[in-house]
């Protein structure tokens, strides 16, 4: 790739298909793919994404909000698209784009059934969500007759899948958490399956359930994260490829000398005479005050620059007294030589965050 002129984040589609393959490998045939294309694609570029995905023969896709299931349908997505977290004012939009609604609570699936009613549907597909232990959304155990109830009493709706969140899969610190979670799901699972005739698409593990649960895997799984290159662990992430690449370049160089100041209060004293370099991004473009004053580092020319001082709203500035360098020259932000997770955790996040805050004003480039 040619060196960048301005910041631009990166899409590379060949890391993409690598980490799906990587993962439709840890898999059955019998199983199913589900990706994860929520908050842009967790921060890369939803549309691009899921059509890659699409054409590598994915089953289906989830979104959080049924807005961003509407974009990518729009964008032409032909496959079942899951919304996570749908509300009731967005039911009409949902339909009008044959997306599949997860209800999680009584009052979310007697109002989409409410609706689904009114606009006279027949067998509309719905997903439930099982509440089994991370007591964010999801029916409870005590409530499962009562949702079995409700929906074999409509003709409107029909169950095709149901589903749980596994809480710590990652951390193996907490399988016996997990193992609760995995049993509390197969039993209500197979009570709900027990009363009803159609066949009822279960799946519960993530990224690092698929990983580390693989007798978990059900009918189908989801992945999000591990399709954007990262494992939660360092041993898979070994095996799989950052697909976004966060790169600027330096504005303008400066020579500090000690007991001066960089930045708004005063934020970076240096104690010795410095050489510094102002970048064009900040915590606008997703790169927040958390990863300033020294807490982390960026990348130019093969070497670590500290950021230092207070992170300003489009720019940042780094430390470059130990690095060759001149004005203009690219930085690497985070990307394949320097991982997303390594810069987020300097500064006490996860990944997760840092990929997802990354701007719409950043200029996205595709890699074919």
């Amino acid at each position: 790739m040619p060196k960048v002129q301005e910041t631009v984040l990166e899409i590379d589609l060949k890391s993409l298909e690598h980490n799906y393959t990587y993962l439709r490998g840890k898999l059955q045939n019998s199983t199913k793919l589900l990706g994860v294309v929520k908050a842009f694609a967790y921060g890369s570029e939803s549309i691009v994404i899921s059509k890659k995905l699409e054409n590598l023969g994915i089953d289906c896709f989830a979104v959080a909000y049924t807005k961003e299931g509407e974009s990518i349908r729009q964008g032409g997505i032909e496959k079942p698209i899951l919304v996570l977290h749908p509300q009731f004012h967005s039911f009409q939009t949902l339909i009008d784009n044959c997306l599949t609604p997860s209800l999680y609570s009584v009052r979310i699936l007697t109002e989409f059934i409410e609706k689904a009613e009114a606009l006279q549907l027949k067998k509309y597909p719905i997903h439930i969500n099982i509440n089994t232990g991370l007591n964010r959304l999801g029916f409870n155990t005590e409530e499962i007759d009562q949702v079995i109830s409700i929906i074999k009493n409509s003709s409107a709706i029909e169950l095709v899948g149901m589903y749980s969140h596994l809480g710590a899969s990652e951390d193996l610190a907490e399988r016996d958490f997990t193992l609760q979670q995995i049993d509390c799901f197969k039993t209500i699972s197979e009570k709900i399956i027990s009363k009803f005739d159609q066949k009822i698409t279960r799946h519960l593990c993530n990224t690092s359930g698929i990983l580390n649960y693989p007798e978990a895997t059900f009918d189908m799984v989801r992945t999000g994260i591990g399709l954007y290159g990262y494992g939660n662990s360092a041993e898979e992430d070994k095996n799989l490829i950052p697909i976004a690449s966060l790169k600027t370049i330096i504005s303008q160089i400066h020579h500090i000398k000690a007991e001066e100041s960089v930045g708004y209060n005063k934020g970076f004293i240096a104690k010795k005479a410095t050489t510094t370099a102002t970048l064009p991004l900040g915590h606008a473009d997703g790169i927040s005050r958390i990863y300033g004053k020294q807490k982390t580092t960026v990348l130019i020319n093969g070497k670590q620059a500290p950021i230092i001082g207070n992170i300003c709203m489009d720019m940042l500035m780094v430390d470059i007294t130990d690095v060759d360098c001149k004005e203009g020259d690219e930085v690497i932000i985070f990307g394949k030589n320097k991982s997303a997770d390594e810069f987020a955790k300097k500064a006490g996040t996860i990944s997760y965050e840092l990929l997802t805050a990354i701007s719409q004003r950043v200029k996205r480039i595709v890699i074919h």
